[in-house]
């Protein structure tokens, strides 16, 4: 799905900002119909913003079910031969939409965008209304799967099987935009090197299609005719980590104009490398969450761009997007910026056996079957993973898809369910490299599911969860793994996508034991000195950027402590270590190299 972008033949309004809200507590809202009028009993809730922690009440905040937004709206003045369309950014997990008493759309899949035409239901210059159904609950058939039980008290609770808070509401922005009846609705643009940019328009009913392409100066460079077609740019500037140049296709269809932001770079998984515009790339940086104090999920540009400058100050050139997708204006910014992505379907939980404990209960439950994870669930996950490659698949920042996080992945029924969804990846996508996070107990002895992808991307917490205090011990484990995984899988580039452990800032410890932020630094260290012992380890992704929320538990003080920052982004002591090797790094080749144990250069 496009992204909303002004143009001279698009106009947008948004409809940010205070909507009435009311938790549908006895589940009456559907029966009761509450979208045939104005919400009774309704308060104020921001939009967008996890509606869980705005207000002071419990029942709120732990509320399973509907919960209802609502509020009028102002029809713009729509042309003869234009569209009114609503969107929403996102709505977690189902969106259930009415346009005054009508029904005008459903979604289901809470980190993705959706729309409805709505230009027959209103009237220019009127006054109209719009009523959403928020439905947190997971099921088995969901991306991410989980499930809602009501305890002997008659509470009901909602179990998912991931390490943070499964927060709801409208977490994106909302707007009308308008567009003409013949109108731009889908492009595919491709890259060489030697400027040559390849694109595939969709207008259904336009008859006369043509494309610009213009610098960032705004200066035409090249241009085309034909939905589909291509042309070269002379003497491109190439998007690269740390230097994130932009051109914009400005496509043209009948009376439609859509500007689309690329940039003219290539990647690719080769000889155990990462390579950028044909040359190694080692990934600095860290996975992330959309998490923060009172907004939750809900995007905030002002966090965003914050965020961008705590990394930028210390040396990274990378995130992943754990464990779902993220706003598109944060990829919009990553592209701006030159940060690299690997950018992550909302699949996680797919492991019944990593949750044995109080992070929820399902002894006895095998992951894949009728009644758990099935085919049912398969077919939800092939449709995100096509829904994520069709929002995200025009920005270069994005040089990774992972298509889940720490899924069981050494059974025959795992390799069963990820053959197929692999391969839908790879047809919807065919220029870039196809993984997904491998979980710690999936060892390269019992590993099943490996040679179907492209990359090798490891979560592992030597020192903490297993050898925990004993980094010498886990030292010894870690090597002995990698070189496991590299006679497992040989060509494949690996990556380390979390590690660390959990630490409480102004925590001290001349013994440097664990929860301390002298441990913090020592394990740290500890996977530094391991990481670069292997050319077949390029990039470092620790867990986490910044502490965030979970569900409480005696496993979780106040939610994961594992950031290198704390949750309002306070450094701890190992953000200076981590700092000064990462800019030391960055500094020592233009073309991000470092150098190896040997000294000979080597890639980050």
């Amino acid at each position: 799905m496009l992204s909303v972008r002004p143009s001279v033949s698009r106009t947008v309004h948004t409809l940010d900002g205070i909507w009435d809200f009311r938790v549908d507590s006895d589940g009456a809202g559907m029966t009761d119909r509450w979208f045939a009028g104005p919400l009774a009993d309704a308060r104020p809730m921001p939009v967008p913003a996890s509606y869980n922690e705005i207000t002071t009440d419990l029942d709120i905040y732990n509320h399973v079910g509907l919960a209802w937004y609502q509020r009028d709206v102002l029809a713009p003045a729509i042309g003869a031969d234009e569209r009114l369309i609503l969107r929403f950014g996102s709505v977690t997990h189902q969106g259930r939409v009415w346009v005054g008493d009508t029904e005008v759309a459903y979604h289901e899949g809470g980190y993705l965008p959706f729309e409805a035409d709505i230009t027959d239901l209103v009237t220019p210059g009127e006054t109209f209304r719009v009523t959403v159904a928020v439905d947190n609950e997971l099921r088995w058939d969901t991306i991410p799967p989980g499930y809602t039980e009501t305890d002997a008290a008659g509470v009901k609770h909602r179990n998912y099987f991931f390490d943070f808070f499964s927060y709801a509401g409208i977490h994106r922005s909302v707007v009308l935009y308008t567009r003409p009846t013949h109108a731009v609705t889908d492009v595919t643009v491709t890259t060489a090197l030697d400027g040559t940019v390849t694109w595939d328009v969709v207008a259904e009913g336009a008859e006369d299609v043509s494309v610009r392409i213009l610098d960032e100066a705004g200066a035409e460079v090249a241009s085309g005719s034909g939905a589909t077609g291509s042309a070269s740019i002379p003497n491109p500037t190439l998007w690269k980590p740390g230097a994130g140049y932009l051109y914009t296709l400005e496509i043209h269809a009948d009376q439609d104009v859509y500007p689309q932001p690329f940039g003219v770079r290539t990647v690719e998984a080769k000889d155990s490398q990462l390579l950028i515009n044909g040359e190694p790339f080692y990934f600095r940086g860290y996975g992330r969450h959309e998490d923060n104090i009172v907004r939750g999920k809900g995007h905030d540009t002002v966090l965003m761009v914050h965020d961008f400058e705590v990394m930028r100050w210390q040396g990274a050139n990378s995130f992943r997007t754990s464990h779902y997708p993220y706003a598109e204006e944060v990829l919009d910014y990553a592209d701006r910026m030159g940060f690299v992505v690997i950018d992550e379907t909302a699949a996680v939980g797919l492991n019944l056996s990593m949750w044995p404990g109080e992070l929820g209960d399902v002894p006895g439950r095998k992951t894949f079957s009728e009644t758990t994870i099935n085919e049912a669930t398969q077919a939800t996950h092939a449709a995100h993973i096509r829904e994520l490659i069709a929002r995200d698949k025009n920005h270069p920042c994005v040089a990774i898809w992972s298509i889940a996080n720490e899924p069981e992945s050494e059974t025959d029924a795992s390799r069963a369910y990820f053959a197929p969804l692999a391969q839908v990846a790879r047809e919807t996508d065919p220029t870039r490299p196809v993984g997904y996070v491998n979980v710690a107990m999936a060892t390269p002895d019992i590993e099943k599911c490996v040679d179907l992808f492209d990359v090798v991307m490891l979560n592992r917490y030597n020192g903490w969860y297993v050898q925990t205090g004993n980094l010498a011990l886990a030292e010894q484990e870690l090597r002995k793994e990698i070189e496991g995984w590299i006679a497992l899988a040989p060509g494949k580039p690996i990556i380390f996508t979390e590690y660390g452990p959990d630490t409480m800032i102004g925590l001290r410890d001349f013994q440097r034991r664990p929860w301390s932020e002298e441990y913090q630094e020592d394990m740290l260290g500890m996977f530094h000195r391991v990481f670069d012992s292997y050319p077949e380890v390029v990039g470092e992704q620790m867990w986490n950027f910044a502490d965030f929320r979970t569900i409480p538990g005696i496993l979780r003080v106040g939610g994961n402590r594992k950031g290198m920052f704390t949750r309002d982004r306070l450094p701890k002591s190992a953000a200076y270590v981590v700092r000064e090797r990462w800019l030391a790094m960055r500094d020592r080749s233009s073309q991000d190299r470092k150098s190896g144990s040997a000294g000979m250069p080597r890639p980050i």
